[in-house]
């Protein structure tokens, strides 16, 4: 077992993911206490080692650090804000791991700072399995000093843990940044399966080509990604007029069978406005400069 000098650590919130990483710290050997709003989450954990606390600020008394993993902010705030727990966090460090929004983490590091509390803000970028395996991804942003100090206890949660900089947001602005490709991409392959449902074509028939999409995908992002930072937008392949006449494919289809192609008539707006502003012999991405034009 590793040797930490002060090793233990509080878990609030014991969803799934709060007990992973609360099983995570127990599997290291880590003193932990474990907290939830509804009772008997924690018998698992109990019967493992974890102590259970009676309240929430018995719990974050026990550990100089506490992560607090619980479905939004506010249902943190609820915790963390009353007065008895705000006491008892002063000295001590938070490390939030619920997913929210940048200027959530932000006013949460106001609040933090205000009570001599030492706040971190993370977000983890993989499913609950992973946790405590070398394919868990952990980001993190604040003070770098604090970050280097639990270090130790936060890298059992297993595979890699990053820091992003000392801006508190960072690491929920990668998380939004990063949910969005998910979710838009889940969106999309959803629509395509109810066309090609439409069609005659079963999920089981596409998927095999849908996957071959999905493998393409990432040198197109190491490219787009240079294009976007450099401002080049080439569309000497593909230009932005090419992608909008295959967009329109795709809405005429999915109307034709009367499913709903809100999301691709949106996309196709960001590109018809991108050529309205003359950018037509640009490749699709310069839709990017003018989603950020105000």
């Amino acid at each position: 077992m590793t040797s930490y000098a002060d090793n233990s650590v509080t878990v609030l919130g014991l969803g799934p993911m709060g007990r992973a990483l609360a099983g995570a710290f127990l599997n290291a050997g880590l003193p932990t206490t474990v907290w939830n709003r509804t009772p008997g989450r924690d018998r698992g954990l109990v019967e493992r080692g974890a102590n259970s606390a009676q309240s929430a600020e018995e719990a974050v008394a026990a550990s100089r650090l506490t992560v607090v993993c619980v479905v939004n902010y506010d249902a943190s705030d609820a915790i963390l804000r009353r007065d008895v727990v705000t006491d008892a966090l002063k000295g001590r460090t938070v490390v939030s791991l619920t997913a929210d929004t940048p200027d959530r983490a932000r006013d949460t590091e106001l609040w933090a700072a205000a009570h001599g509390i030492r706040y971190l803000d993370g977000a983890i970028m993989t499913p609950m399995a992973t946790i405590g395996t070398a394919e868990a991804v952990v980001i993190y942003s604040g003070p770098e000093q604090l970050y280097r100090e639990h270090e130790p206890i936060l890298t059992v949660l297993g595979g890699t843990h990053t820091h992003l900089g000392e801006e508190v947001g960072r690491a929920a602005a990668y998380d939004i940044a990063l949910l969005d490709i998910f979710w838009t991409a889940m969106a999309g392959y959803a629509h395509a399966l109810a066309v090609a449902k439409a069609e005659g074509v079963t999920a089981r028939e596409l998927a095999p080509f849908a996957r071959g999409i999905g493998e393409i995908l990432p040198p197109i992002f190491e490219e787009a990604a240079a294009e976007v930072d450099l401002a080049t937008f080439s569309g000497e392949d593909n230009p932005i007029t090419s992608a909008v006449s295959s967009i329109a494919h795709i809405v005429h289809t999915s109307e034709t069978h009367g499913i709903d192609a809100g999301v691709m008539r949106a996309a196709e707006g960001w590109a018809r406005r991108a050529i309205g502003l003359g950018h037509g012999t640009d490749g699709f991405m310069r839709i990017t400069d003018v989603l950020s034009q105000h």
